[in-house]
This record gives C-alpha cells, sequence and structure tokens, in this order.
C-alpha cells in the first residue's frame, strides 16, 4: 500500500486523473488547507489566552508570530527534505509533529508549553505547500500546470476567510483549547488518511546527505533576520532583541549563500536564480508579499481605532476580499494555460495597484465599505498575479530544477512578508508620531484625542501610498520581465 510511485504517465487516463492520484492530491490539498487555517485560526483568541495566562500582549503575539519564523526556517530545507525522503515519509512524519502539537497545545498547563505546541504544528505544517506544489509540477504536464494550481489555490485561498471566524467562535463558545482539540482530531484524520491511501510521487535518493553546516547556518541566518524583524513592532531598532539577531540573521545568510554557490550538491540550489523568467517571477511574488503583509496588519486599525467597528465587523469588511481571492484564483489558472502569463499578470498587478491606490484616498469620512470594495480589488490582483507567476517562472526551469525553484522562491516569499510587516509598520508609527508631535501631549483631552486620530490617519495614508509605490514597480517589472506568450522553458 502506498509503495506505487505516481509520476505524469501513470497519473492520468484519458485526459483525467487517475483515482489514486486523485485521492493522494487530495489529501496533500487538505493537509496544507489545514496549516494555512491553523496559522490564521488563532487570530481572534489571542485575548482570552493573554487574559487566562496573566502574560503581556507582546509574548501572546508570539502564538501567531512563531507560525511564519518556523515556516521562514523549514522552506529552504524542502529541497533536500523532497530529494531525500519520499513523499510518504514527509507527509506522515509532518503530520505525526502536527498532531503532537495540537495535542500538545491543547492539554498544556502553562503558557511556554502551549507555546512549544504551537511551535510543532508550524514545523508540521510548514513544509506541505511546497511539497505540494512540486507535485503538481511532477505529474501534470506543462499545458495544464495553470489549471491545476489555479484550482488548487481556490481551495486553499478560503483558508484565510473561515480561519479567524471559526476561530473566533470556538472561543466564545468553548474557550481557545477547543481551537486545539479541532486541531488535533484534524491532524489524526490527515494522519490515517495518508497512512491509508496517500501514494508516493517520489522514492526519494537514500544517497543524499544534507550538509548539516548550512542546516546550521540556514536555521540561524532565517530564523536570526526573521525574529529580528518580527521585534520591530514591539520595540525599538536599536534594542538588542533587534539589531542583534538581525546582525546574525544577516552574517548567516551571506554565510550560507556563498557555501550555497560553491558546492557541488548544495542544500538550496541558488543557481535557478540565473534563470531570467525564474528571477523575474521571483521578484514579483516577493514584491507582492512585501506590500501585502502590512496592510492585513493596519487596515484594521482604521476599521476599529478610528472608525469604532467592532472585531466583528472587521472580519464582514475584509470577507469580500476572499471570495475575490477565490475567483482570481479559479479563473487566473486557466486564463494562464490559455493566454499565457504576461496578460494574465499584467491585469492583476494593475488591480493590484489600483486597489492599494484607492486605500490611500480613504479618510475619517469615507463609506466604510469602500475598505471592502478596493480589499476585493485588490485580492482579485493579488489571485491573477501571484499564482500564474509563480506557475510560469517555475515551468521556465528544467524538471530536476522545480524542487530547488520552489524552496527558493518560497524562502524569498516568506522573508518579503516577514520583513514587510514589521518595516512597514514601524513607517507607520514613525510618520504617526511626527505627524502628532507635542500635540499629542496637550493637557485637553480632546486635543490630544483628535491629534492622536489625525496623526495616526495620516500614517496609514502615507504607508499606503508607500505600498502602492511598490505595486507600481511590481507592474513595471511585470511589463519588461514577462514576455511572450505561455508558459515556455527557458523563455
Amino acid at each position: 500500500m502506498g509503495k506505487e510511485i505516481l509520476t505524469r504517465t501513470n497519473s492520468f487516463h484519458n485526459g483525467h486523473l487517475t483515482h489514486p492520484a486523485f485521492v493522494s492530491l487530495a489529501i496533500l490539498t487538505v493537509i496544507t488547507f489545514v496549516g494555512n487555517f491553523t496559522q490564521l485560526q488563532l487570530s481572534s483568541a489571542l485575548p482570552q489566552i493573554v487574559a487566562d495566562f496573566g502574560i503581556p500582549t507582546t509574548l501572546g503575539q508570539w502564538m501567531t508570530s512563531v507560525f511564519q519564523l518556523v515556516m521562514g526556517i523549514m522552506v529552504p530545507l524542502t529541497a533536500f527534505l523532497t530529494t531525500r525522503f519520499s513523499t510518504r515519509r514527509i507527509v506522515i512524519a509532518s503530520m505525526v509533529v502536527f498532531t503532537l502539537g495540537s495535542l500538545l497545545a491543547w492539554l498544556a498547563p502553562t503558557f511556554p508549553l502551549v507555546l512549544t505546541g504551537r511551535t510543532l504544528e508550524a514545523i508540521g505544517s510548514g513544509i506541505m505547500w511546497p511539497v505540494l506544489q512540486i507535485t503538481i509540477f511532477g505529474i501534470f504536464p506543462l499545458e495544464r500546470r495553470g489549471f491545476a494550481m489555479g484550482s488548487l489555490g481556490m481551495a486553499l485561498s478560503v483558508a484565510p476567510a473561515i480561519g479567524p471566524v471559526l476561530g473566533g467562535w470556538q472561543t466564545d463558545t468553548s474557550g481557545w483549547r477547543s481551537i486545539f482539540l479541532s486541531l488535533t482530531v484534524l491532524g489524526v484524520l490527515c494522519l490515517v488518511a495518508s497512512v491509508l491511501w496517500l501514494r508516493n510521487f517520489n522514492d526519494g535518493d537514500a544517497s543524499q546527505r544534507a550538509d548539516f553546516f548550512s542546516v546550521a547556518l540556514s536555521i540561524f541566518g532565517f530564523g536570526g533576520l526573521l525574529y529580528g524583524f518580527t521585534n520591530i513592532e514591539s520595540n525599538p531598532i536599536s534594542s538588542p532583541v533587534c539589531w542583534a539577531p538581525m546582525t546574525v540573521g544577516v552574517v548567516g545568510i551571506v554565510w550560507f549563500v556563498l557555501r550555497q554557490t560553491h558546492m557541488d550538491r548544495p542544500l538550496l540550489d541558488l543557481s535557478v536564480l540565473r534563470n531570467r523568467s525564474f528571477r523575474t517571477g521571483t521578484i514579483v511574488a516577493s514584491l507582492s508579499f512585501f506590500a501585502f503583509s502590512s496592510i492585513i496588519v493596519f487596515m484594521p486599525m482604521y476599521i476599529q481605532d478610528l472608525r469604532g467597528y467592532s472585531a466583528t465587523m472587521n472580519g464582514v469588511i475584509w470577507l469580500p476580499g476572499a471570495i475575490g481571492m477565490c475567483i482570481a484564483q479559479f479563473f487566473g489558472g486557466r486564463m494562464l494555460d490559455r493566454y499565457g502569463a504576461r496578460p494574465v499578470a499584467l491585469c492583476g498587478s494593475t488591480l493590484l495597484m489600483l486597489g492599494t491606490l484607492g486605500m490611500a484616498t480613504l479618510n475619517l469620512g469615507s463609506w466604510i465599505w469602500l475598505v471592502s470594495i478596493y480589499q476585493f480589488t485588490r485580492m482579485l490582483g493579488m489571485g491573477f498575479t501571484l499564482m500564474p507567476v509563480t506557475t510560469w517562472s517555475l515551468n521556465c526551469l528544467e524538471p530536476r530544477l522545480v524542487s530547488a525553484g520552489s524552496a527558493v522562491t518560497n524562502t524569498c516569499r516568506q522573508l518579503a512578508g516577514a520583513i514587510g510587516a514589521p518595516v512597514l509598520v514601524v513607517t507607520m508609527s514613525s510618520l504617526t508620531r511626527m505627524r502628532t508631535g507635542q500635540l499629542a501631549q496637550s493637557p485637553n483631552p480632546s486635543v490630544a484625542a483628535a491629534a492622536a486620530q489625525d496623526g495616526l490617519m495620516f500614517g496609514i495614508h502615507w504607508t499606503l501610498v508607500i505600498s502602492t509605490i511598490i505595486s507600481l514597480c511590481m507592474l513595471i517589472v511585470i511589463i519588461v520581465g514577462i514576455r511572450g506568450r505561455g508558459a515556455r522553458r527557458g523563455a
């Protein structure tokens, strides 16, 4: 059971996926969905966790920050893991770790143990999207990869919409521990399904050996950089908890890169960046993650702090954006197969820029549903840009380099997202302080409150302007870098 290796030749019959291939892809998709769902489900429960354990909010925030940190460390290891071990072994091991982490977080009596369980969840789910991506490129022919990636992306994009909503409902009705109970049950079900029905898509190469010094450099490099940038949101950059890990991270990454370029069998094959098309796709993906990540942090400030709407209303306002992403994922992949990457990416990046520009025009008197309309436009643009461009750029690599390419592009995206949010949030905070000046210290409460409100609106506005400029740069990169119709290898 599970020993047959599914390849492109035996995964299709009469133009359709065979039953074993369909079931295996469905299992991988569900597991990846659970990972995305897990990352976002806890956001609504953080206030209750902080209150129950009597800890500072900045410490409780690590329940969500640790996911991004661990995934940033795990993704660079993907290329080696998927080459060294079979699909079944990777997935089953990942689900064992995920389930144990969920169980620990459910039963843990102290916050450090809950955070440890959360870390294990992140380790277990961190590798699943790259594994699914590599699997799709291994079994789908070139002309159907857009369809496959778009369909799966549509399914996965539902997670950001329902994760916080369901997490909030569970917290209100049964307490935050019920979230980890449900994740434990999901983990067990996914583990059983993987053991019983998941087939191998590769058998692994036992001769592959990890360069453990490169692994250490990767952990200290990517982990240190992400940890330092994460701390910027709650500490000044001059604080040792910011500059020290960032310094270690930069040194580690530079050393890691230099080591990889001088090895015959590197842990992360950076030679894929010599491919112009792949490099263009990676730049576009990184810019989109950099600009996108911050908006989900400070737009709730506009909705709740400046406009006075509830957290529930905030979720309702953002919901159409998730619908827009689903629509774009569904049609974006099909349009990629039919028309090629250039027109789809131009359409998507233009929508993304216009939606972000629209948000930059908001003020304290704007109709609140304009936020929903602009976010819907932005998410349409993200869907038409990110998945098609990533698919096209990986199509331009030789088949043997797809695993390395997936690891490189996902690593760059993780870094851009992790760095973008704190950098732009700190930019917003600096602009806010500059605007309020001495008025925020006024003994007159009404003057101080008005100054604080005006300053925050000023900071949000100009940070959105910066995000719009980044989106414009992404559009220019697409115009210059994505040429020709279709996804031609080496294009």
